[in-house]
């Protein structure tokens, strides 16, 4: 066993636990099809099946299951001391992979990227949108951005973005004149609103503030999408009102496309935070993105 390929015990622990070649093959960039030779490279080697494999499904055998226990740790403290090899290059490098909300891709992400990869172009930054609570780790990410009430336990946290974000209200001027204007968020309860449905299929109430009072409704309406955009889309058309991220409305309201209402029950909270598990030696490429969003925070006060 002493010449056992590693990429090929490495090729194992990934199809075990994504229990699939190509979804496998899609996180590893490779082709499904070298995937399958190294595992029976490794099969025939080791003299034991490792997994059940059907049209349908892949799952580890008893002997699978009992390997990837003890290999998983073990590769991953290889790749950690092979990562440690980047604190000695003149810049850091490899892939960085991050899970964030879809809305921090349309606010805030895509100027930070670029400003990040041009810093360190030996850098690849995989960027995943989801509105859906995952484990990070779990999932192969490195790291994630999320709000506060969001965090999983035992992360490190540190600030991205903007860090006071409001929710406001809005509708067409012709909606307002049709429909009148509401003057209380009960009143939302007889208007058409639009709302917005996260792709993990929940659709929450609407909150509001105003002062120490805090008041919740489920409105109702002709649409609910999962896409920003559309729902932007629907309120300039006079479809309904609509409620979100006030960096979202703004372009609108400021042409007029869009007038606020409800200004005193515009709810103000904190922005997102980059979180990270507490290593003590973290991926060259997640230690200097972490590194820069500390420097951006820092240069923008």
């Amino acid at each position: 066993m002493e010449d056992l390929p590693l990429h090929d015990l490495d090729a194992f622990t990934s199809i075990a636990r994504e229990r699939s070649f190509r979804a496998a093959a899609r996180k590893r960039g490779v082709s499904a099809s070298s995937l399958s030779d190294s595992l029976r490279r490794l099969e025939e080697r080791v003299g034991v099946r490792l997994l059940n494999r059907t049209t349908r499904s892949v799952t580890p055998t008893e002997a699978g299951e009992r390997l990837l226990e003890r290999l998983a740790p073990a590769l991953g403290e290889v790749a950690q001391a092979l990562q440690q090899l980047d604190d000695f290059r003149d810049s850091p490098s490899g892939t960085l992979r991050l899970n964030v909300p879809v809305i921090a891709l349309r606010l805030f992400l895509p100027d930070l990227a670029i400003r990040f990869l041009k810093r360190y172009p030996q850098i690849s930054l995989e960027m995943v949108g989801e509105d859906t609570f995952v484990d990070v780790l779990a999932a192969g990410y490195d790291a994630g951005i999320r709000y506060g009430e969001r965090l999983e336990r035992d992360m490190i946290a540190v600030p991205i973005g903007p860090r006071r974000q409001r929710y406001v209200t809005a509708a067409a001027p012709d909606y307002l004149v049709r429909r009148g204007v509401p003057q209380h968020p009960r009143d939302l309860l007889e208007h058409d609103c639009i709302r917005h449905r996260f792709l993990s299929g929940a659709t929450l109430p609407w909150e509001f503030e105003r002062g120490q009072e805090t008041l919740m409704i489920t409105p109702k309406g002709p649409i609910i999408a999962n896409a920003i955009d559309m729902e932007v889309s629907a309120a300039i058309a006079g479809l309904g009102v609509i409620r979100t991220f006030e960096e979202v409305l703004s372009p609108a309201i400021e042409t007029g496309a869009l007038v606020p209402i409800l200004g005193a029950w515009v709810t103000e909270f904190s922005g997102p935070l980059l979180y990270y598990a507490g290593r003590q030696h973290l991926p060259p490429a997640l230690r200097a993105f972490v590194d820069f969003v500390k420097d951006e925070r820092g240069k923008s006060g």
